[in-house]
């Protein structure tokens, strides 16, 4: 297994993943929960991930040419997605939907769903962290001893993605109240932007593979 895929692998991870951009993501998207709450769906939300990046990496790319799905149309889905979340976001709609959670039982399934969508996939396994993982282990050339790496390397990107959403929560600790919901608009402002970026990138991406429509 040779050292410098290890070192190649964990830096296009770490740069694919971003962690301190995903901090302030995860403060907006877990505006109003306890610090409790915060910290299961950041070690949810990472161990989804794991398992997401994990599969892809042991045979991702025979899954979507099975399902005849590309790269770009994923792109273009996830930055869909992202955007319905962004316009929750700045219109407050998730605010005012989660006053209507009376239940204990209610308050854990929204704190498995905000793990899952959109933290886990596709801010955390997203197009890029995919594509890159499919690649690496592309490189791997079948040699389950350097998979077993990746795996590793893969881990060990989530848990740097995990400690910056615990940082983040501190943050939002010292923010307080109107300090979060500010910091909601604006960074709701800024995940639409990604993901119209998201939407773009997989539309030129097509364009360039011939998938666009003449």
């Amino acid at each position: 297994m040779a050292l410098e895929f290890l070192k190649t692998a964990l830096v296009t991870l770490l740069v694919t993943l971003d962690p301190p951009g995903l901090a302030p993501l995860f403060i907006g998207l877990t505006l109003g929960m306890t610090k409790t709450a915060k910290r299961e769906v950041a070690l949810r939300a990472s161990i989804i991930a794991f398992a997401i990046l994990a599969a892809f990496a042991l045979g991702g790319r025979f899954v979507l040419e099975a399902l005849g799905v590309t790269i770009p149309a994923f792109r273009i889905a996830g930055g869909l997605l992202l955007f319905y979340i962004a316009f929750d976001m700045v219109f407050a709609l998730k605010a005012a939907r989660r006053g209507e959670i009376v239940t204990d039982a209610m308050a854990i399934d929204h704190i498995r769903n905000v793990a899952a969508f959109p933290l886990a996939i596709p801010l955390m396994a997203g197009p890029g962290s995919i594509t890159a993982t499919m690649l690496l282990a592309d490189r791997a050339s079948g040699d389950w001893l350097t998979l077993v790496g990746l795996l590793a390397i893969i881990a060990a990107a989530l848990a740097a993605a995990y400690l910056a959403c615990l940082a983040a929560e501190r943050l939002s600790g010292l923010l307080g109240t109107t300090g979060n919901i500010v910091a909601t608009r604006m960074l709701g402002v800024v995940l639409a932007a990604l993901a119209v970026q998201f939407a773009i990138d997989g539309a030129a991406q097509a364009w360039r593979s011939g998938l666009a429509p003449m």
